[in-house]
């Protein structure tokens, strides 16, 4: 009998930068129990697909996890495939700050960086 191994985010080249990592320890260090910030795609936006982030305090089993510097993003397993090859980034600046999806599967996007669309 082979043992079935769970997917990690390197098998899906899905990552998240050191700038995501301290927004993403600094606002969980705010949340009063353990939490985690959820990145997952949703249908709609102005472009087809948009992304969205929240914070859960549930790990389902299926969940693909993406660390670093002991900040943990959770991805749900239908989201995964739409993110494949994605890095996640947090943007700061003087227009206001946001968690930033670079998506190479995303054939065209919106201005404002939440939407985007598949070819």
């Amino acid at each position: 009998m082979s043992e079935i191994k769970a997917k990690s985010a390197a098998d899906y080249s899905l990552s998240m930068t050191e700038g995501a990592a301290k927004r993403v320890n600094y606002l969980m260090a705010q949340e009063k129990e353990p939490t985690f910030l959820r990145v997952s795609v949703l249908g709609g936006g102005c472009s087809g697909f948009q992304y969205s982030f929240a914070f859960d305090d549930k790990e389902a089993p299926e969940d693909l996890r993406i660390e670093r510097d002991g900040a943990v993003i959770l991805v749900d397993d239908l989201s995964v495939s739409l993110l494949q090859g994605s890095e996640i980034d947090f943007y700061e600046g003087l227009d206001g700050s946001m968690f930033t999806v670079s998506n190479p599967n995303a054939t065209a996007s919106c201005g404002c960086g939440t939407s985007f669309a598949l070819g």
